[in-house]
């Protein structure tokens, strides 16, 4: 193999690694206008997880992951940073409220009922 295409497939791989830092950043709480899009589903809820005031209304909402061992990841979304540390201290609260939204717009989709919890 000449001298050329080493080089060039050493230059390919080095400009691919700050698109996999980005996607491994992606778990971190990002700011930005959430769009139903983000996600295969929409999202359940308008508002805050943990404020209740509508999305986008204190400015651009945050989206943040929660990670928790041996179960999926969760996107939940903020009205603010200032709401992430609130959401931390207790997710299985305001988790809890998502689910019920989400089982909501499940029935409400299907027409069926939805499972209770």
């Amino acid at each position: 193999m000449s001298t050329f295409p080493r080089l060039l497939a050493l230059a390919l791989a080095f400009a691919a690694v700050p698109f996999g830092l980005a996607t491994a950043a992606s778990s971190s709480p990002s700011t930005g206008k959430s769009s139903d899009q983000d996600s295969a589903a929409p999202y359940a809820l308008k508002t805050c997880i943990v404020s209740d005031e509508p999305l986008g209304s204190m400015g651009d909402g945050v989206t943040y992951t929660h990670k928790q061992p041996g179960k999926p990841d969760r996107v939940v979304r903020l009205c603010c940073e200032g709401c992430i540390e609130d959401f931390r201290a207790n997710p299985e609260k305001f988790l809890k409220k998502l689910d019920a939204a989400e089982a909501a717009a499940a029935k409400k989709k299907s027409g069926s009922p939805a499972p209770k919890s």
